[in-house]
């Protein structure tokens, strides 16, 4: 019979599947980019009727017209990070004492034996 491990895996640290993280993405993107229109048609609707401080929205309908394609492709771009396990696990260092020898292992005592060398010769 196996053991069972002592800590408990909560579905909740479960990972998003690739399908749906790549479609949360698509989503987000479509709802900026949407955002983006929606400012420029605004602004071309300000301008039409000569809006009271049509400066200040303009200045702020611009500022998304620009700002959001910007910021919509960094975040359809940006992946979940990766777990610590998995991230460079195969070049990370054990958790033990090291096993490159130091200079007292490299040191022989006096009352040690000679060390046997083995040559082509014999």
């Amino acid at each position: 019979m196996r053991r069972r491990s002592a800590k408990a895996q909560l579905i909740t640290d479960a990972e998003r599947s690739v399908e749906e993280e790549l479609r949360f993405r698509e989503i987000r993107y479509v709802i900026m980019m949407s955002l983006r229109a929606v400012c420029v048609i605004v602004a071309t609707i300000l301008v039409s009727v000569h809006a009271p401080l049509l400066w200040l929205w303009l200045v702020l309908c611009l500022a998304g017209a620009i700002l959001l394609p910007w910021t919509a492709v960094l975040l359809a771009n940006d992946r979940a990070p990766r777990p610590e396990k998995r991230l460079f696990s195969r070049f990370r260092r054990p958790a033990g004492p090291s096993t490159l020898p130091t200079v007292r292992t490299l040191t022989r005592s006096p009352d040690a034996p000679e060390p046997k060398v083995i040559d082509a010769d014999d």
